[in-house]
């Protein structure tokens, strides 16, 4: 049996659990390709858990203008490359 020396992934929180999404760290325009994409997919799971819920919390509303922002960003971006 080989053994990987390789470190645990640590695994997504459960599904049952709220999950906090903290705003990055720097203005929308300024973060990465690869943060922009993570910052949604963390305000789409926040959002997707707070569907869940009965009734839908409030903070719900705050998480999906800040996705709508996200969105938003990424649009301008695909925009700006095809015209280029």
């Amino acid at each position: 049996m080989t053994t990987s020396s390789r470190p645990a992934r640590s695994q997504p929180p459960a599904a049952t659990e709220p999950v906090a999404v903290e705003p990055p760290k720097h203005p929308m325009h300024a973060l990465t390709t690869y943060e922009l994409r993570e910052y949604r997919r963390q305000l789409e799971n926040a959002i997707a858990f707070f569907d869940r819920q009965d009734p839908v919390p409030p903070a719900r509303a705050s998480l999906q203008a800040r996705l709508d922002a996200v969105i938003a960003e990424q649009d301008d971006r695909a925009r700006l490359a095809a015209d280029a």
